[in-house]
């Protein structure tokens, strides 16, 4: 049966896009079949618009939707008789209707947490003070440091710590190849009886051979610090001062081996004798700059202007500083022996006679005060090279300084601890004379 060709509505061929007038059949340009070109379907729009919310709407607009009417709905029959609703012709306006708001989509279910395997239910969130799993963040922490819901080993307090006090900053961090940071610090400020500011730094390295050697770091530090706090206030010779700190600080390692059952309880596998550790440590008081140290780690003294040259201002007790001293082999050769870093010196309760190290200075030129371990001076050994490894403005930015300083030491491979702490020391232009010693 023929069919009567449609009048189109298009206004440019769909073949060749050339426009077409009112009542084309065929393309003039291309001679596309016009009357072969489908209807449009009828459009059902659905507008969403925000409207004032009524009372009770929670979501704070109303949906409002405008539906065009269905043709079986217009008077008159089915659709396309009669009227134009419904049509769906281009270009042609329909009745519409108002439909009702559609009811609120419900919640989406919360997406299973994929660190749970299947079927077993999420750990509670765990009290209030509880210290929370830094992978999971929902199991609590057991006392060994591991997370009680994933079983994750969580990060040690001390593999990375930080402190900045005025003028004074330390950093101090695990390194590469440790399980842990056996080392401390201790930094301070105070004020001496005239009101003059105090500076102190302590950095105290644990015996790894020993046993609990970080529990020796840290009370030495810890007993240092607060010697040197009580006295100094009182008017004691900030030298002085450090000789008993560096006592305190034995006395409290000291104590450690006679707490009962504390080796065998946290080392095992470890043979048990007495914790030990190093001290080194530095005061800024009264223009002087006092050190003192057992042990090997050091101090250096590094100019602000660096035209001038670097210093070290402490002797290691150690194998290879022996060895030097005794004229038996030169510095190098000493420090490439692999006995050269045992040590003849240091704090605990089976330590050889105590013999704490001071040295007074008055420098007549400002400078930077590094105090440090081994994991950092083994990457930088000599005065020139410490020197160069500390930044220019490190005077001005002590905590910066100190973090460069410990990046290097990792840059050159991590394999120990690493701790330093730096103090600026300030003179006026007119500068003062050597009292004790000029670094």
């Amino acid at each position: 049966m023929s069919q009567k060709p449609q009048e189109t509505a298009l206004s440019n061929c769909p073949g060749c896009e050339e426009p077409l007038e009112p009542g084309d059949l065929f393309c003039g340009a291309c001679g596309y079949d016009l009357s072969a070109v489908p209807a449009a379907p009828q459009d059902h729009p659905t507008i969403a618009l925000n409207v004032p919310a009524e009372s009770g709407t929670e979501s704070g607009a109303a949906e409002v939707r405008f539906d065009r009417r269905a043709a079986s709905d217009e008077p008159g029959g089915p659709a396309g008789s009669g009227g134009s609703a419904g049509s769906g012709a281009p270009g042609e306006s329909g009745d519409f209707e108002l439909a009702a708001p559609a009811p609120p989509a419900a919640a989406p279910a919360s997406a299973p947490d994929p660190r749970t395997p299947a079927g077993e239910p999420l750990a509670a969130t765990p009290p209030a003070g509880t210290r929370v799993c830094v992978a999971c963040r929902a199991g609590s922490v057991d006392t060994d440091g591991y997370c009680e819901n994933c079983g994750h080993a969580q990060p040690r307090e001390r593999d990375h710590m930080e402190q900045e006090l005025g003028s004074v900053a330390a950093v101090s961090d695990r390194g590469l190849r440790h399980h842990r940071n056996e080392d401390s610090f201790a930094v301070s400020t105070t004020a001496l009886p005239d009101g003059s500011p105090a500076v102190v730094a302590i950095v105290c390295d644990g015996v790894s051979s020993a046993s609990r050697p970080d529990e020796a770091s840290a009370a030495a530090a810890s007993a240092a610090n607060e010697a040197l706090l009580e006295s100094l206030p009182r008017g004691t010779h900030p030298q002085q001062a450090m000789h008993e700190a560096i006592l305190a600080a034995a006395e409290a390692v000291n104590a450690l081996a006679q707490e009962p059952g504390r080796a065998m309880e946290h080392e095992r596998h470890r043979h048990q004798n007495a914790p030990a550790c190093t001290l080194v440590g530095s005061v800024v008081a009264g223009g002087l700059l006092v050190v003192g140290w057992v042990g090997d780690s050091r101090v250096y003294w590094v100019p602000d202007d660096r035209a001038n040259p670097p210093a070290r201002l402490t002797e290691d007790d150690s194998w290879a500083a022996q060895m030097v001293a005794a004229g038996l082999m030169n510095e190098a050769e000493a420090y490439a022996d692999e006995r050269a870093h045992a040590i003849t010196g240091w704090l605990g309760a089976d330590a050889y006679e105590l013999e704490p190290h001071t040295a007074s200075f008055k420098p007549d030129r400002s400078g930077l005060v590094v105090v440090c371990t081994d994991g950092l001076w083994n990457y930088a050994e000599s005065a020139s090279e410490m020197a160069a490894a500390v930044p220019a403005d490190a005077h001005q930015r002590p905590l910066h300084g100190a973090q460069v300083l410990v990046g290097h030491a990792l840059d050159g491979g991590g394999h120990d601890n690493v701790t330093v702490a730096l103090l600026p020391f300030a003179v006026e232009p007119q500068g003062a004379g050597s009292a004790c010693g000029t670094p």
